[in-house]
């Protein structure tokens, strides 16, 4: 028992008085909570004491080859900021409805709009115009970002619609300030609402869940505090889309990690190889259909693989056979899979070093900034470790978040 606190097991971290599952992880150092801060000056403060300097390579289109350094997305993000705060008269408190297919530039957008206090409701870009009907009667927003090809879609909102690949949108990522940028930025406090995500919609109609500043930088944190030492910066490839809550916290954690983010805009099994190839990536992060594609279903023999260290997986379970699959057809590197929620900003299970991947079929352990019980339905009553119910998850906020293990 922990001498510290004996009613709870160091095996488990189940708290036999309260009956609450205990993070094993060291604690981790959050922000004053009463401090103003937007999660983008938190993720540019932590890649600020990166050992590597401003002129590192923060995004890579991997279609085009076009790099963007630290600097040049902070400098891009601040102009942008100015632009819709100046001249588009955002405020904060607005929401910002973002239809969009993965660019170098939604990164830079969400990064702006958070900085303002411009709440964030990114969608998916194939979703019918019944859907995205739905979605923005949810979120309200006042304004919208898309694509010549998804822009048709959205209803006419009180300052329109801004295309994202536009000559107007790359212009205002130029527009120099002609007065002090902190004459236009606003007080953003970490209660504030950041983000207005959309859940799947297995249990009924989608749902809007809606994640403070302060729930994104408590996963940020989770991932900075167990970040690995590197000689250099880690090149990584997201295959999930910036618009699904796993893509979207993982833009603020490469921030934070100072980070080398090689983005696909449609993605293809054949050109993600070729990416990996061509920026030597050292992860993937992932989902089950990718990793059962490279065991079965593609020719990664054409290909060189050998700069890939991880694969993370995540959005689904990843069956045993497959991880077993994957890992004879690659020994070097090593598969991890994580386990979250929209409601929980993305992931409350997850590993921390390479011994612990080994665990073939867990999700890794409970992260340090959540709590959890296990609770019988039908009773409510929470039970003890190895018994089945529902899962319920404790963050930085003060609410519950359930889910039905199954």
């Amino acid at each position: 028992m922990d001498q510290k606190n004996p009613t709870i097991d160091p095996k488990n971290g189940f708290n036999s008085k309260t009956k609450t599952f205990h993070s094993l992880r060291p604690p981790i150092n959050l922000p004053p909570q009463h401090l103003p801060l937007t999660v983008t000056a938190y993720a540019l403060s932590l890649q600020a004491t990166s050992p590597w300097p401003r002129d590192s390579v923060a995004l890579i289109d991997s279609a085009t080859g076009q790099k963007i350094t630290y600097s040049d997305l902070i400098r891009r993000m601040n102009s942008l900021a100015f632009y819709l705060r100046t001249v588009i008269k955002l405020s904060k408190g607005d929401t910002a409805f973002v239809l969009s297919t993965n660019s170098v530039e939604v990164p830079i957008l969400y990064f702006a709009l958070l900085s303002i206090g411009v709440v964030v409701t990114p969608a998916n870009p194939l979703s019918t115009e019944s859907e995205i009907s739905r979605q923005v009667e949810l979120s309200n927003p006042v304004i919208a970002f898309a694509l010549n090809s998804t822009a048709h879609k959205l209803p006419k909102l009180r300052f329109g619609t801004i295309l994202i690949d536009s000559p107007e949108f790359n212009s205002a990522m130029q527009t120099k300030p002609w007065f002090n940028q902190e004459t236009y930025r606003v007080e953003v406090y970490q209660s504030d609402l950041a983000a207005i995500m959309y859940s799947s919609g297995t249990t009924g109609r989608v749902k809007a869940v809606m994640l403070t500043h302060r729930n994104l930088t408590s996963v940020i944190t989770g991932y900075y505090s167990v970040k690995e030492e590197t000689r250099t910066a880690s090149v990584v490839l997201y295959t999930v889309p910036l618009f699904h809550t796993y893509g979207f916290i993982y833009v603020f954690k490469s921030v934070a990690l100072s980070e080398t983010v090689v983005v696909m805009g449609r993605f293809d099994v054949k050109k993600m190889l070729k990416a990996v190839e061509d920026f030597r990536v050292q992860r993937l992060a992932t989902a089950p259909p990718l990793v059962v594609a490279l065991v079965k279903g593609v020719v990664t023999k054409d290909f060189d693989l050998s700069s890939l260290e991880w694969v993370v997986s995540g959005g689904a379970p990843l069956g045993k056979d497959a991880i077993a699959a994957f890992t004879e057809k690659f020994p070097n590197v090593l598969l991890a899979q994580g386990y979250g929620l929209t409601e929980t900003a993305g992931g409350a299970f997850g590993f921390v070093g390479r011994e612990a991947c080994r665990r073939w079929g867990s999700v890794g352990k409970l992260a340090a900034y959540c709590e959890a019980k296990i609770v019988d339905p039908d009773t409510g009553e929470a039970l003890p470790p190895c018994k089945q119910g529902e899962l319920w998850l404790k963050g930085p906020s003060p609410e519950y978040f359930i889910l039905l293990l199954v």
